[in-house]
């Protein structure tokens, strides 16, 4: 019997349970939705059978309705998330000027903290969407985009709340409150129950975290010298506890959390904690160890507390780990440093059409700044949350 698995032209799909007996030839038109089917089947090899045939399945309907799998998305978080909502405020952590998003759409930055797409991007086009949500704070004209879903993400925000005041970014608790006026803007428009229908059937997904860290507890002694890691991250436990709740109370019911990455890998964090050396600082990774699996208990438990939650613990750690320490495997050229500037430290201000040595191609680079995944480096990692993410779709 022939299956996804075999080395040739075509491809057999598993619809559920049921077998189709019509080969698929691999797409080969320009249409960009076949194109990102066309690239996922054949990454889909790599996956448990079970997982790939729900995949690609999924796929398929997506492509044959033209319709979005999933009725909404809607991001928080912070600059891994970020799609443009700090270019409305006073904050340093910024990047709507070149060469961010010089391989975006229209060559031009938005506000992402990378070249091109965030993961979140590549996501929201595996799953049948045309459009990205949008930053909330930009009110876009077309009121209709909302329906879709919104970014409320903001570079230099985490669990903590003081992280975010320090950085002047967008908290995770003003972000739940923009949720919720958006959901009575959707309301507004759609009326109650679609509105509701959009809410639970909606995707939620939250990364936060690692400016709590690196940028906070790590160089703040009223923080490393009270708090042992452990501590601390329970108290970033209360919190996400507290923002899952929040949600669950506005009728979410499809929910997604991101782990922290490998920290002591990123390029930044190098340079700033483990200097004079070109290797990953084990301690900031073992840190983020800790953080993901209380991050995996307090998942759980939420769980348990609300059995009609579906919520995924999305692992960016082993992904993100691969790619720095076996990146030939995985088509990279540059793994320990960023492609702008040095690579080595810079990032928001800091990367800008004046830093030296920026590299012009940034396809084989992990990294693009010292402390955000490449284009490149995202798509993969959105592969890698669609084949986690099937419980949230299914």
């Amino acid at each position: 019997m022939t299956n996804v698995d075999d080395d040739d032209d075509k491809e057999w799909l598993f619809l559920g349970g049921f077998r189709s007996d019509i080969p698929l030839e691999r797409p080969s038109l320009n249409s960009p939705r076949l194109k990102l089917i066309d690239a996922l089947i054949w990454w889909a090899r790599e996956m448990e059978n079970h997982k790939r045939r729900i995949l690609i399945f999924f796929l398929v309907v997506a492509v044959i309705n033209g319709e979005p799998i999933v009725p909404a998305l809607c991001f928080f978080g912070d600059s891994v998330m970020d799609a443009g909502n700090n270019n409305y405020l006073t904050t340093l952590l910024r990047a709507n000027f070149l060469p961010y998003g010089r391989d975006f759409v229209d060559h031009k930055p938005t506000g992402r903290f990378c070249n091109g797409k965030l993961a979140i991007d590549y996501t929201a086009e595996y799953l049948g969407f045309d459009t990205y949500p949008p930053p909330y704070l930009s009110r876009p004209s077309n009121g209709t985009l909302l329906l879709t879903g919104a970014n409320f993400a903001s570079a230099g925000s985490g669990y903590y709340e003081g992280t975010a005041l320090i950085y002047q970014a967008i908290s995770l608790r003003r972000q739940l409150a923009y949720y919720k006026d958006w959901q009575n803007r959707v309301t507004e428009m759609v009326g109650r129950e679609k509105a509701n229908a959009i809410f639970s059937g909606g995707i939620h997904i939250l990364s936060a975290g690692s400016s709590d860290f690196l940028q906070n507890y790590y160089i703040n002694p009223f923080l490393n010298r009270v708090y042992s890691v452990a501590q601390f991250s329970d108290i970033l436990m209360a919190s996400f506890a507290t923002f899952v709740q929040g949600l669950y109370d506005a009728g979410v019911r499809r929910f997604g959390v991101i782990t922290l990455p490998p920290a002591g890998c990123l390029p930044a964090a190098i340079t700033i904690f483990n200097w004079g050396s070109n290797t990953c600082m084990q301690r900031l990774n073992d840190d983020a160890m800790i953080f993901n699996n209380k991050l995996n208990e307090t998942s759980q438990n939420m769980v348990v507390r609300f059995p009609d939650l579906k919520i995924v613990v999305f692992d960016i750690y082993k992904p993100l780990l691969a790619m720095v320490t076996t990146p030939g495997d995985r088509g990279f050229c540059e793994s320990r440093k960023g492609c702008c500037g040095t690579g080595t430290l810079e990032t928001s201000l800091l990367c800008n059409e004046r830093s030296i040595g920026t590299c012009p191609n940034a396809t084989g680079y992990v990294f693009w700044d010292g402390f955000h995944p490449s284009d490149t480096a995202n798509q993969l990692l959105a592969q890698s949350l669609l084949a986690q993410g099937i419980p949230l779709i299914s």
